[in-house]
């Protein structure tokens, strides 16, 4: 856990704070030079509508070091640039891993980093992908060398259930240091099986060593089925917390199962039309930051955008368990979740009666109003409270039942909550800072995260890249406890923090966090029913040396899923007719749109636009 001392000194500290005000808000302008150039926008699945490209940020269990990981703008090659984390001015020489295709996931340590990718085979492997299609792969890289390198798809990968690519990892990458285990979470497309052809999502543990290894009860093939985001986040032993949002109709914490199956938590029920599900943990590039842990607990905070959910019926396709909804509301509005365990949620499930004309009274709503929210993320200052953040649209334009909306940009918001979930203060917004980048706790008790300065427009469609909008500077923003806004640009002198400082002022009037008693870890939960919803799914080459394929049989829970055993799947993704505008135009990069299970439509009724409401 990062900085868990400093963290329990900060939240021991905040006893009596002030609610977060636009003060706490500090940015650096443009700080980071970047050696190569960078394209921060990604078109969304479908819609094409602008979405942040992420950009990876990680700091060091000492606070000394960060990194900061970018896709080059022309698509190919990961750049991994080291970062003062007081100053977030480049340090020493940038790491490029060739051939990457997409910055997935990012973990610093003391000595290096680790980083998620995917990339095409070398050519000449035996049963690799066709056609170059990309594999996710994790590199580890001790003080700029590469220290080993692990295929998490491809040849000789859970062979037995059928061998994955990734065309698109959307995915994220955690550590534990008590477990000595790297967890990969990402989209997989099979391409051998039964399942070839179709989308799910995957997640593999590697040791520290690089070895891939496979954990009953924790390690999967092929879990959620087009699967339309992803959370997770690291615990003290595997299953790591996790949670999914898939094609038929939930989203499931599935620690436990690792799938969709009914036996799962099921969080909320979201309709989903066209393989998607309103884009609830950001769409295209957005799977990061959704899912934080208090520290020095084993409680959880999760946030998402949802349109909310009314008449549920039965998903027949599915069977027993599994439902449909309609959305209760047009644009998007933001939620949370609290689990007081990797397993356990706290307060009700979302119901799965069929017949029932509320199917959300169990979400705990941050936003009701009639803007659109998207890109919402949250991270923990402490073990007492929480920043949750995301973006609106005025006057949205929302054409696709289960996409996204577009229309003026109104600002990033933030919100800061305490360990129960209640909202201390108001929210503030900034139209200038976005969150484009992982949110991490830092050393000092700040929350800190990488973006782009530039204009944001949400009001058009990305078809094509646009490389007038490239960019070789990265911006940071974090919030604290100060209560002074401190702004810095590239061209002044200097932004340094001094990390005592930081932590001697977050005991102060202005301080950021509200101290809660953890009540929460006690909360029982109440099952309504039965939970509901579908699935997804998901090597290892040293550099040094060879690193092999290992099956810890470690002692796993009794309700874990043998080897051989049969989850419940489908192949199926639900699908409405769209609108007319909801059709693809002909510039649209829809069918050849990477991941969310393109080309597998099928007509139903399921589904009915209702009008709704996005404010405090």
């Amino acid at each position: 856990m990062r900085g868990s001392f400093a963290l329990s000194l900060l939240s021991a500290a905040l006893g009596a704070s002030a609610a977060l005000t636009e003060s706490n808000l500090e940015t650096h302008v443009d700080v980071l030079a970047l050696d190569n150039s960078f394209n921060p926008i990604e078109a969304a699945y479908w819609t094409s509508y602008p979405h942040h490209r992420r950009t990876p940020f990680a700091v060091s269990p000492d606070g000394k070091t960060a990194y900061l990981a970018y896709l080059d703008a022309s698509g190919s090659d990961v750049h991994v640039t080291e970062v003062d984390p007081t100053t977030f001015e480049a340090t020493g020489t940038t790491v490029t891993i060739s051939g990457g295709q997409e910055a997935g996931g990012l973990v610093a340590h003391n000595d290096g980093f680790a980083l998620l990718t995917n990339e095409a085979m070398p050519s000449g492997t035996t049963n690799a992908p066709p056609s170059d299609t990309p594999v996710p792969v994790l590199h580890r890289y001790t003080n700029g060398k590469q220290t080993w390198k692990t295929w998490l798809g491809g040849p000789d990968v859970h062979s037995s259930d059928g061998l994955s690519a990734s065309p698109d990892l959307n995915g994220d990458l955690v550590y534990s240091e008590s477990a000595g285990l790297y967890g990969a979470y990402f989209v997989v497309t099979d391409y051998s099986g039964d399942a070839s052809g179709h989308y799910g999502d995957s997640i593999e543990y590697v040791a520290d060593n690089g070895t891939l290894v496979t954990i009953s009860g924790a390690s999967s093939s092929w879990g959620c089925s087009h699967n339309t985001g992803i959370a997770f986040e690291a615990a003290d032993e595997p299953p790591y917390a996790s949670i999914c949002a898939e094609d038929q109709g939930a989203i499931w914490l599935n620690t436990k199962t690792q799938g969709m199956t009914n036996d799962g938590v099921k969080i909320s029920n979201e309709n989903t039309t066209n393989g998607a599900s309103g884009e609830p943990m950001g769409g295209m590039g957005g799977s990061y930051s959704g899912l934080a842990r208090f520290a020095d607990s084993t409680r959880y905070i999760f946030t998402w955008v949802s349109r909310g959910a009314i008449d549920v019926t039965e998903n027949t396709w599915m069977g027993d368990g599994y439902t449909h909804v309609n959305n209760r509301t047009n644009p998007r509005n933001v939620a949370l979740a609290l689990f007081t365990d990797k397993y356990t949620k706290v307060g009700q499930q979302a119901t799965s009666t069929v017949g029932a004309e509320d199917g959300d009274s169990q979400v705990t709503w941050v936003t009701s109003g009639s803007n659109d929210c998207s890109n919402a993320h949250v991270a923990t200052f402490g073990n007492t409270s929480a920043l949750i953040t995301w973006e609106e649209i005025s006057n949205p334009t929302c054409d696709y039942i289960a996409m996204g909306c577009r229309g003026e940009f109104a600002g990033t918001y933030f919100q800061q909550v305490d360990s129960e979930g209640n909202k201390v203060g108001d929210a503030f917004k900034s139209t200038d800072v976005y969150v484009s980048g992982d949110m991490v706790t830092m050393s000092d008790g700040r929350i800190c995260w990488p973006y782009v300065s530039m204009e944001w427009d949400l009001s058009e469609t990305v078809y094509t890249a646009d490389s007038s909008k490239y960019t070789k500077k990265m911006s940071f923003a974090c919030i604290g406890g100060s209560g002074s806004s401190n702004s810095t640009t590239a061209s002044s002198t200097t932004a340094k923090a001094s990390s005592s400082a930081s932590i001697a002022v977050v005991s102060s009037a202005s301080a950021a966090v509200t101290h809660v008693a953890a009540g929460a870890a006690t909360a029982s939960v109440e099952r309504e029913t039965v939970s509901e919803t579908p699935v997804v799914q998901s090597s290892v080459a040293a550099v040094a040396a060879q690193a092999t394929s290992a099956v810890v049989s470690a002692e796993v829970p009794s309700w874990t899923v043998g080897a051989g055993e049969v989850r419940p799947s489908t192949f199926q993704t639900q699908v409405q007719v769209p609108t007319q505008a909801a059709q693809p135009g002909s510039g649209s990069n829809w069918g050849i749109n990477k991941g969310f299970g393109q080309g597998f439509y099928q007509e139903s009724g399921q589904g009915e636009e209702t009008e709704g409401h996005c404010q405090f």
